[in-house]
This record gives C-alpha cells, structure tokens and sequence, in this order.
C-alpha cells in the first residue's frame, strides 16, 4: 500500500485467514439498486475537497446520476450538471482543491471507441490537471480489473457491485417497462437489481490505501493519504443502517509481476459457509465456484444444515459468459442437489410479471449475523483471477453486537423487495411458514413480483465438458492453457461427488 510517505510498503500480511484489515466505520450503509446510489454517490462527491478516486470494471460519462431523468434529458431545476461527463470537470472548477482520478479495466477501453461522446468528454477532460484518466492494464492474461471502489477523501467511501456506467440504473420497483431505463443511444433495457456499501470514518481511509495501491500499481503517480479536513461527506438523503462498527476488507489478487496471490475472498467464503447454523441467504450473478460448492457440499451433508438460498439471474448477460457461467452454474446445482438429502439448496430467479430481473449484486447474508457485500460473484475468477474487494460485517465480532438486528432487516429488505412484499410484512411470513422457501412457495406465482425456482435444463455433452473445464471461468492464468486437465471445474481440490460420498461414508 502507499503510506504515509507516499511510497509502497509490504501490506500483505492479513489480519487473519480471510481477512485483509479490520477497521471501524462510524457509519455503514448498504445501498440497493442504482437510483439510490447515483443519487447519493453524487450528493457524496459535491462535498468533496481534496480527492475523489474512482475505481471500476467500466465507467460511462454519458450516463447521469440524477434519478429519473432519460439520457437525453438534464433537470432544469439543478443547480449542478446530472450528466456525468460533465459533472466531473463542473466539480473540478468548483472545488480548486480537489484532484479526480478514474482508474477503468482496460479492456473496457476497447468499448470507448463505441462511445463518441465519452471519447469527446476525456478530450476535454486531458488539458485538465486535476482529472486523471486511466486503464489498468496490470493483470495476467485472462484477468480483469473487477473491483467497484469509491473514496473521497479518506473519509467516505463505497465497494459494492455497481459500475458508474451504463445499463445499472434501475428502481428497486424493476418495472417491466420502465420510460426510464434506457441506454445512452435511447434503447430500453431490462430490469437490473444491485447492491453496494457505503462506509465513512476509518473503514474508508483502509479503503483509500487499497484505492492507491491499485492505482500505483496500474501506473499512476504515488498518491499520499488525504491529510484531515473539517466536514461530512456523508449523503443527506441517506439513513445509516449501521453505526459505529467493525468491518472487514478481503479482497483477491492474481500473481502478476511482483505482486503475489491473494485468495482472501476465497477463504472467507469458505469460512462462513461452513461456520453458518440456520441460514444463507445471497445474491449473486453466478453460480460456477468449485470451492463454495464444495463449501456447501460439506456443510449440507452435515447433520441440522442450514437454509440455502440463492437469488441468481435466470441466465448470464451475454453469449459468452453464458458459455462460461450458465452449464457449469447447471453441473454444480445438479451434483448440490444430490448432496442434499434434507433439501435445504435453493436458487431462485426474480421476476417482475413474466420478465426475469438480472442480478448483478453480490451478498450474502449468514444467520442474520454476518453481511458481506462486494465485487466478488459466486464463480471461479473471483476466487483468484480478477482483483476483487469485499466488505463484511460480523455481529459476532467484539463490540458489534449491536449489528444483528439491521443485518436482518436487510435480509427482510431484499426477501421484500424480490416478493413484492412490505419489509415488516416478512417476518411473521418466514415464522409462519418455517423457512424462506416455505414462504416464497406459500406466495405462489400469481404475484407480479415473484421469486421462482432455477428450473434444471439438461446439459449436452459439448456444454459439459467446457462446464468442467473451466476454461472461460479459470482459476489463474494457468487454468487457460489446460482447459480440459485433470476435471477443470474442480481441478486441485476433489470432485464434489468424490467428497460427498466420502463424507456420507464418514458419517455412516
């Protein structure tokens, strides 16, 4: 990381298995679906003085950040650019202090070529010294920069799912059709559900040392720690879940250069799946992860299993990750199922009417004691190829009881949100019905907003052998150049089918 001194230091030692630091927030707050996080994201950055530092998968200036206003439209009451583009250098000419730096995947920058008016806003951006512009090129061969951090002067930041790009927009209502919800050429495109945290007070200056790592490792200058400033950054509009808590940052690196492997994510996933009693609730855009499958393998075969429940989207975005993500998400859910003898896995698809909502978010909820949101999905890249970053809060940590109760909020929040239901309407729903499987099958179908189960298609043989081999969803960069060695999907660790019937022998 940068210290103090601007210069990098060795930072890689964890705090513990699975975690990369420990840091109290004095505020938290998980913000759901990108109307709500534009908007606050925007009120965040006019407070910012010294330094706003933005890192993603894709960035679109073309996009605009106030709420329910097409591409084309700018509000005629604001007192501040909506569009993006030109919102960053507004800021820039008002606050003469403050210095932006946006750090982009690299070879999101091909997707630039197609955007004339983002290209024409980074030309007026370039004589401007206090905006800096990059791609990050620094990965290995297949790998991609994944994660999705904001910081604002060391003292507020945000690492969730959402992308400060186009296509993420939507309300947490996800009409079917919704005038709204269109791209910057004016097409209309689907619902799109996603969840991010907001973090303030020392959670963020953590965060602000990983975000200068990042861009120092991409190419940028060394950028020291942002020295105090008076004021909140805070959004006004926004009500803080969480308040004075401890909250840990894990994060995955492939080995690249010289810079080692950090499968943080990795362990942590396997950690509190195999730590979870009565629950497990998450979101995530796939399913294809041979070790949190093998995680639930375990943990399902052992006696009193918790509920698992996954919102997952009826099919990846795109032909590609289709290829990559939807066979093995069907080998993986197949073999879960047979692993399963009390039926407590479940994957769900969201619907709005007839029209599936496409999952983007990525969190889980463990006993309604542990939320973790971040950029990882549930699939094998996240564990060790792309850089990842999570955050996670544990009511069982100490000096975070207090958490407990808004964790489970969150979850009624999101069963909520997902079954067309009032918040405080689902607990008494899930004790009366005994599980949230229970519930969701008791509201049937009929709903216009509904949770409907993964229904399991077969697989030919083509589907399954790229499903095994992991070649469009590897591991690290070896994995890309032998596709099809030794069972891909679970390569290194035991067939799931190996370990089940291993423990079913153990446990007879």
């Amino acid at each position: 990381m940068v210290g103090e001194t601007g210069s990098r230091s060795s930072d890689d030692e964890p705090a513990e298995r699975g975690v990369w630091r420990y840091a109290r927030a004095t505020r938290a707050s998980v913000i759901v679906d990108a109307e709500h996080y534009f908007r606050h994201m925007q009120d965040a950055m006019l407070k910012a003085e010294r330094r706003v530092l933005l890192i993603g998968w894709d960035f679109d200036t073309r996009i605009h950040l106030a709420h329910g206003r097409r591409w084309w439209q700018r509000p005629s009451d604001a007192s501040h650019p909506s569009r993006l583009g030109s919102f960053i250098p507004w800021l820039s000419r008002k606050r003469p202090r403050l210095h932006i730096y946006i750090l982009k995947w690299s070879v999101g920058a091909i997707k630039l070529m197609l955007r004339g008016a983002m290209t024409l806003d980074l030309l007026r951006w370039f004589p401007r010294r206090r905006i800096d512009f990059k791609s990050d090129t620094a990965h290995p061969l297949g790998g991609s920069h994944h994660q999705k951090i904001v910081i604002i002067d060391d003292r507020l930041a945000v690492c969730g799912g959402i992308d400060m790009t186009s296509g993420r927009w939507d309300t947490r209502d996800h009409e079917t059709d919704d005038p709204d919800r269109t791209l910057p050429n004016g097409k209309a495109y689907g619902p799109w559900h996603d969840a991010t945290m907001m973090v303030e007070g020392p959670i963020a200056e953590a965060l602000g040392d990983l975000g200068r790592d990042r861009w120092h490792v991409a190419g940028g200058k060394h950028l020291s720690p942002v020295e105090p400033t008076e004021g909140e950054r805070w959004p006004e509009a926004l009500e803080a879940q969480f308040e004075n808590v401890e909250i840990g940052i894990a994060r995955t690196r492939a080995e690249h250069k010289d810079t080692a492997q950090i499968c943080e994510i990795a362990d942590l996933f396997e950690q509190q799946i195999l730590g979870a009693r009565k629950l497990i609730y998450a979101e995530s855009q796939y399913f294809a992860s041979r070790r949190i499958a093998e995680a639930l393998c375990k943990r399902l075969l052992q006696p009193d299993p918790p509920e698992v429940l996954i919102v997952h989207p009826v099919t990846a975005d795109g032909w590609l990750e289709q290829q990559a993500m939807d066979h093995a998400k069907a080998e993986l859910v197949r073999t879960l199922g047979e692993a399963d003898p009390h039926n407590r896995f479940n994957l769900y698809v969201p619907y709005t009417d007839e029209t599936p909502i496409y999952v983007h978010s990525k969190v889980m909820i463990v006993d309604d004691r542990i939320v973790r949101v971040g950029s990882a999905n549930m699939n094998n890249r996240s564990m060790g190829l792309d850089s990842e970053c999570d955050l996670f809060i544990d009511a069982d940590r100490p000096g975070n009881g207090h958490a407990a109760e808004a964790i489970a909020r969150l979850r009624y929040s999101l069963l909520a949100e997902h079954c067309g239901l009032k918040p405080d309407e689902v607990p008494a729903l899930l004790e009366q019905a005994g599980s949230m499987r229970g519930m969701i099958e008791a509201l049937g179908t009929s709903r216009r907003r509904t949770l409907r189960r993964f229904e399991l298609e077969e697989t030919g043989a083509v589907e399954q052998a790229l499903a095994e081999s992991a070649f469009l969803d590897p591991e690290n960069p070896a994995e890309l150049f032998e596709p099809f060695a030794k069972g891909g999907l679970f390569r290194k660790r035991m067939h799931l089918s190996r370990i089940r019937n291993k423990l079913k022998r153990k446990a007879a």
